[in-house]
């Protein structure tokens, strides 16, 4: 490791990216900038967010809806800790969102409209950097500067949101998801290049709207990232993610709503003490050949303590 005289002041910054995506609603569509850096082990981190989108259904990109109106307000809680497993850095962290949904949309033809607040499907996620960024104390970070990063991650949501088999449109999915990821990121300077790979594989949903089984098939994903890192601590990212696939079927049925979607979006990271820091972001779709673009625009408060601080 090479000599790092701000390596624990960039700790601040560090700890604006341990949960990157944590206060955006949707989990194939999440743009997450730095999810793999490193950061020291026993350090805890409480989220608070909240995020607005407006357009398409966020919650759920394959519903068979036309003409969305839908708009939904976010407040996400989030717990995350950095760990050491087998002398490798990690995370684990948990997310929690509260939702509300109103709007509109067209289904067969036909107007129908939603409002309705509760839980979405918290989700889980085990994170693990298998080179470059190796478990380190809060002392030993201070010499930590990083170069290429290597690691992968396994995010499971669960079916405990909000679900109503009589409607279409729910905060729920009524299954559950298992999202594996691999990732990396490069340091050139101020400057680190980040990308990473995804599939999420669903469960079957046997209550689905109009009492029938709704299967879907994988959903492959990417994401690209530009990032600054300023002096001060303050980082700017520029973000983009391409998803494809997702087809789903009711009761053997195949649908015509295989999912070919790019977003961009922005991220603004910035530390506020030596505990505390705050995130602004933001994501708009540029193009969704199933009519699921959203706009999104969101802030996340974070807090940190344990490891030493």
């Amino acid at each position: 490791m090479r000599s790092n005289p701000s390596g624990i002041a960039s700790l601040a910054l560090l700890a604006c990216c341990v949960l990157g995506g944590a206060v955006a609603p949707a989990s194939a569509q999440e743009i997450e900038p730095r999810a793999y850096s490193n950061a020291p082990i026993g350090v805890n981190f409480l989220i608070a967010g909240y995020a607005y989108t407006s357009g398409g259904v966020s919650t759920d990109g394959a519903l068979p809806l036309s003409n969305p109106d839908l708009t939904t307000s976010s407040a996400v809680l989030a717990f995350a800790r950095v760990l050491d497993l087998w002398g490798k850095s990690a995370k684990f962290d948990v997310v929690a969102p509260l939702t509300t949904l109103s709007g509109s949309a067209d289904f067969d033809g036909q107007p129908l409209e939603r409002d309705i607040a509760g839980l979405a499907d918290p989700k889980f996620r085990l994170s693990v950097n298998f080179f470059g960024a190796p478990a380190l104390s809060l002392k030993e970070f201070a010499a930590f500067e990083q170069d290429l990063i290597i690691g992968a991650s396994l995010q499971v949501s669960a079916p405990a949101g909000q679900f109503d088999e009589s409607r279409l449109v729910n905060l729920g999915t009524n299954r559950w998801s298992f999202k594996p990821e691999v990732g990396v990121s490069k340091a050139l300077g101020r400057w680190t290049l980040e990308g990473t790979a995804a599939v999420t594989f669903y469960t079957d949903n046997d209550s689905f709207f109009g009492g029938v089984t709704r299967s879907q098939d994988p959903l492959y994903s990417v994401q690209g990232h530009v990032i600054y890192s300023f002096r001060s601590g303050v980082w700017g990212a520029l973000d983009g993610t391409y998803f494809a696939g997702g087809r789903t079927t009711l009761d053997d049925a195949l649908n015509n709503d295989l999912q070919q979607n790019w977003r961009v979006g922005a991220t603004l990271a910035f530390p506020v003490n030596a505990r505390n820091s705050v995130k602004l972001y933001g994501s708009s779709g540029v193009s969704a050949r199933t009519g699921n673009s959203y706009d999104l625009v969101g802030m996340a408060w974070q807090y940190r303590w344990g490891g030493g601080l």
